[in-house]
């Protein structure tokens, strides 16, 4: 009899499903949590990264310069950073691949107010444009003005640093370079002020994915990242599926700080901008936009997409 135990209680372990090991993944933002996140914190809401067996360890940087330079370093597994940039990163050397597209366009706008002051781009010939960061500016905005017959040196170019916003409103400058345009027209329209923005994918620039994923060249887990972009995937067909019920849930994640109008607001103006299929990904429109940019002198080797970009 007591054998027969034995056996029966062997025979029930057996049957017992193992409970699968879960891999640990750090991943770093590119900026504090806010609406352009929205399927990475879904996925970590809801479960689906758990579904995948991984555990997702969100950081955000201290210093956004840093998260692609972390992964290069093999100090964290995934980092989100901007197409330009990671173009700019393999081209000067550094170990990183694209993983997976967060953001499928364009966010940055060259915006000015909606008082019919200026109605076109020549417009701005001989005014004032305010941008946050020097660096690549003068490469897509010179593009943007050719467009209209206006070269870069016949506008003024003014570091404002961070106050995109409060400068445009003021009329401290006439136009700014920088503003994403599913916060910084709706941050003014929440003040009371009607803004207007030109997009630079329909003025002469190639398009481009505003946010991707970026894993290290030489050590990323394929299995991983499949796993990780499957739920990601979930998250975001969930996201537009059930906007309402999603953004409560995205707002639930850090309430004291996403809870509020602004961020609904870029939520809804974000929901079509998310990569449906974050591991698609067409090796042409990373080579025109490379292309792009070493005619604008903003790269001095040009890295073919197919190097740097592995099919997941």
């Amino acid at each position: 009899m007591k054998k027969r135990i034995i056996l029966s209680a062997v025979a029930l372990m057996l049957a017992l499903p193992v409970q699968a090991e879960m891999k640990k993944l750090t991943l770093m933002l590119d900026w504090f949590v806010n609406p352009n996140h929205g399927p990475v914190v879904i996925a970590q809401q809801r479960g689906y990264f758990k579904q995948q067996g991984l555990e997702v360890d969100i950081q955000e940087p201290g210093d956004p310069s840093i998260p692609a330079k972390l992964v290069a370093a093999n100090k964290v597994d995934l980092a989100i950073s901007y197409q330009p940039s990671l173009i700019m990163d393999v081209a000067a050397g550094l170990p990183l691949i694209r993983s997976a597209t967060l953001i499928a366009t364009p966010l940055n706008t060259l915006t000015i107010l909606d008082n019919n002051k200026i109605k076109k781009l020549s417009d701005l010939k001989g005014k004032k444009i305010g941008i946050s960061i020097a660096g690549n500016e003068e490469a897509t905005i010179s593009t943007m003005l050719k467009t209209q017959g206006v070269n870069y040196d016949e506008v003024e170019i003014i570091n404002i640093g961070w106050a995109l916003s409060a400068s445009l409103a003021s009329g401290k400058v006439d136009a700014t370079w920088g503003g994403f345009r599913n916060f910084e027209t709706n941050q003014l329209a929440l003040e009371g002020i009607k803004a207007k923005s030109f997009f630079p994918e329909e003025h002469g620039v190639p398009p481009y994915d505003e946010l991707v994923f970026v894993a290290n060249a030489d050590s990323y887990d394929k299995a991983a990242i499949l796993a990780f972009n499957k739920a990601l995937e979930q998250a975001t067909i969930y996201i537009v599926n059930h906007p309402e019920e999603s953004w409560k849930e995205f707002a639930a994640y850090a309430p004291d700080t996403l809870n509020n109008e602004l961020n609904k607001l870029a939520w809804n103006a974000t929901l079509t901008r998310f990569a449906l299929r974050p591991s698609a990904i067409d090796l042409q429109r990373y080579d025109d936009y490379a292309q792009f940019m070493y005619s604008q002198k903003i790269i001095s080797t040009l890295p073919k997409a197919q190097d740097y970009i592995p099919t997941f």
